[in-house]
């Protein structure tokens, strides 16, 4: 093993983080949330959103628990918080009642609901948490901040190659990408609060 980087914790980080960030099942989501804006607005906000979820889950891979700890959050309230906000966001969705995009600071959506909790969800963040608790050295911690950097960029690619579909799918493609995402996504926050639940059940 090498003792400036592990590649099993490297390959373990980034497939988990893979998985549950999802990168090319986002695209019909992001397209979604980004309908109306223009193609370059779109880049713009892909690496806006990136860039949000990078700076989380680092900020939670570094303080973590000590942040949980210290505002007494559990894992089931984070699914629970995230599980709400994303039911009102797939609402808007599915009733087309989002904002008029000009009206909307472009950095608003790549914060929320782009960048968290899409992207830096209570998955990844418990995810990262729990190899941060199981590291031991330098090369472990090196091998997990590697993978966060190359799941964010593989996240990153996807997302701004998702533009190009646009081209192809047109103005009503990218309508009916909306509702699919919109269903997507109460799924997603379904499946949140039910975890939430869950996870108070086995506490009590």
């Amino acid at each position: 093993m090498n003792s400036l980087f592990d590649l099993s914790v490297f390959g373990a980080v980034f497939v988990t983080l893979a998985v549950i960030m999802d990168p090319l099942g986002n695209v019909p989501l992001f397209l979604g949330l980004t309908a109306g804006r223009t193609n370059s607005k779109r880049r713009r906000l892909a690496w806006q959103a990136v860039l949000v979820s990078l700076t989380v889950i680092s900020l939670f891979a570094v303080l973590g628990q000590q942040i949980l700890t210290y505002l007494g959050i559990g894992i089931p309230a984070l699914q629970g918080a995230g599980g709400l906000l994303l039911t009102i966001v797939a609402l808007e969705l599915l009733t087309d009642k989002q904002e008029d995009p000009s009206e909307v600071d472009n950095v608003n959506v790549a914060l929320v609901p782009l960048g968290t909790p899409l992207l830096a969800g209570p998955g990844a963040i418990v995810a990262t948490i729990v190899f941060v608790q199981k590291s031991h050295g330098f090369a472990d911690r090196a091998a997990i901040a590697g993978g966060i950097i190359a799941v964010h960029l593989l996240v990153f690619l996807s997302l701004f190659f998702s533009v190009a579909i646009t081209k192809l799918i047109r103005e009503a493609g990218i309508v009916l990408l909306t509702r699919i995402s919109g269903l997507l996504l109460s799924a997603i926050a379904v499946q949140l609060i039910a975890d939430s639940v869950m996870g108070f059940v086995k506490a009590s």
